[in-house]
């Protein structure tokens, strides 16, 4: 839902304040949001990837960090994982982060309406909750669509008047910023369409031309001989007993 509300606001809307401290200013909207992640500095993409990860940490702890009593925490029942039988929509409260850290409000029922006001029937959330569902899975089509329909025209017929053409890779969010290897971008790229030219080459050959497999014949392998050591002769016990009651 955010990935797709943040499309459309960086559509059509160009925030006027600065971006960064060295008085950059943000990047035009006559781009696409992908080319707009592509022009913003690495410094930026980080504190955003931050920011994302913080917020999937905490919903992953439920809202509680383990009890501290050096941070004057009190003990607070968890909420279930989400996974696990936690309401749809239904983010981990900030409480522990306002009494530890900074204020900051709750995403989820941040004016506490849902659970005060006595208009919210247990019939309203339950039909809320499967709203809250929905949206989210039309929202993630949503966003692929729009994705693909700006890498690949015409490929959503509907977006056909709204797509911003992209040529970047919308897969290597930081392909402008450094690669792993010189030139990595490109070297996968080359090896990719050639597999593809080989493969369609293959495919568009008669069936005639393709070589039969090679017959390959094994021998078969000669029979062990068992190698038998000779029997041990025992000495004979003529000389034997007499030389003994000699002795």
């Amino acid at each position: 839902m955010a990935a797709f509300v943040g499309y459309c606001v960086q559509s059509n809307w160009h925030w006027p304040w600065d971006m960064s401290l060295d008085g950059s200013p943000f990047p035009s909207i006559d781009l696409s949001p992908e080319a707009q992640w592509d022009a913003i500095p690495l410094n930026a993409k980080l504190q955003i990837i931050t920011v994302i990860g913080f917020l999937e940490f905490w919903d992953e702890l439920g809202g509680n960090i383990a009890e501290s009593p050096a941070l004057g925490m009190q003990k607070q029942e968890l909420l279930p994982h989400y996974t696990k039988g936690r309401m749809p929509g239904q983010y981990p409260s900030f409480q522990y982060f306002r009494e530890t850290v900074h204020w900051v409000p709750d995403l989820y029922d941040p004016f506490n309406n849902i659970r005060t006001n006595k208009k919210f029937t247990e019939e309203k959330r339950e039909k809320g909750r499967m709203a809250e569902i929905n949206n989210g899975r039309l929202a993630m089509l949503a966003i692929i669509a729009f994705l693909a329909a700006d890498k690949i025209p015409g490929s959503v017929p509907l977006l056909n008047n709204i797509a911003q053409p992209y040529d970047g890779n919308t897969m290597i969010p930081f392909s402008n910023d450094f690669t792993f290897g010189f030139g990595a971008t490109e070297a996968v790229q080359s090896v990719a369409s050639e597999s593809v030219d080989n493969l369609i080459d293959l495919i568009a050959q008669p069936i005639e031309t393709i070589p039969e497999p090679i017959q390959v014949t094994i021998p078969e392998p000669e029979p062990l001989k068992a190698i038998i050591p000779e029997p041990i002769q025992a000495p004979s016990t003529d000389s034997f007993v007499p030389q003994l009651l000699n002795n």
